[in-house]
């Protein structure tokens, strides 16, 4: 099972309470820099108030769920509009006995830059548990581990593991060739990860939730560590303009995983079901 959480965040496919320090970055008040010119990103992809909900299955059994929800948030930083998107992985209680997950990942976005500003991850897999809280200082280009009170250099517009899914989302596959591959990058763990996602073609797709067109991608993962080669991860976005993930199968070293969509509510566009 924690390599099946795995998946999802290495594939950031996809796929908290707020504490003191996050409330400290929900404000009104300037970081500095307050005329540093942010990215600006077209997104027609998604909105306020959409619903995704998964079934994760490991080999032949249900294993867990995982849902992804956007909010919109009243107050501002840095002055600008933000949504908070909050991801919740959890295994089902017959799974429970096995590996018990509870994981749940936030991150507040910038609405028109779609660059995140807070991440917060609280996860517990088979007894471990980890809380991570990273500030975003897009307008100063680092970000700050706040259990750690550590800082790092990172580029403008730098994801993080919830984000990179919304972002990769707006960005335009109309002309995409076979096997072009689109970057670019996230802060997972310290360090600045590049995403590499790969187009490989269309394909209608059979699910619980129905039958859609579906645009074919190969996340570049690294082999060796869960995965044996580096093209042993399939996810089927719908081709539309909603790009989102209806199924994604991975092989890795100790079996196999997959994530299919069930559920879908209030989604910014018409969905590509066939």
């Amino acid at each position: 099972m924690k390599n099946l959480i795995s998946v999802i965040s290495i594939a950031s496919l996809l796929m908290l309470s707020l504490t003191a320090n996050a409330q400290e970055v929900e404000s009104d008040k300037p970081m500095a820099e307050t005329d540093f010119q942010y990215r600006k990103v077209e997104n027609r992809a998604f909105k306020d108030g959409e619903f995704l909900k998964y079934k994760l299955a490991y080999g032949f059994m249900n294993a867990g769920e995982a849902t992804l929800e956007v909010k919109k948030v009243k107050r501002k930083i840095q002055g600008r509009e933000i949504l908070h998107i909050v991801g919740r992985g959890y295994s089902i209680s017959a799974f429970d006995w096995f590996f018990k997950v509870r994981d749940k990942y936030e991150t507040y976005l910038d609405e028109e830059g779609i660059f995140p500003w807070l991440f917060v991850r609280r996860i517990e897999e088979g007894g471990y548990k980890k809380e991570q809280d990273y500030k975003f200082y897009q307008n100063q280009e680092r970000v700050e581990h706040v259990q750690k009170e550590l800082e790092y250099e990172v580029p403008h517009g730098v994801q993080d593991m919830i984000s990179s899914f919304y972002y990769a989302r707006t960005i335009d596959f109309t002309d995409a060739k076979k096997n072009q591959v689109y970057q670019f990058d996230s802060f997972v763990d310290g360090e600045v990860y590049p995403i590499k996602i790969k187009y490989v073609g269309t394909k209608n797709i059979r699910v619980n939730a129905g039958k859609f067109e579906c645009m074919v991608f190969h996340p570049v993962v690294q082999e060796g560590r869960i995965f044996k080669k580096d093209d042993d991860v399939t996810v089927y976005i719908t081709n539309d303009e909603n790009k989102i993930p209806v199924l994604a199968r991975a092989k890795i070293l100790v079996g196999s995983v997959r994530m299919e969509l069930i559920d879908y509510k209030n989604l910014a566009n018409p969905i590509a079901k066939r």
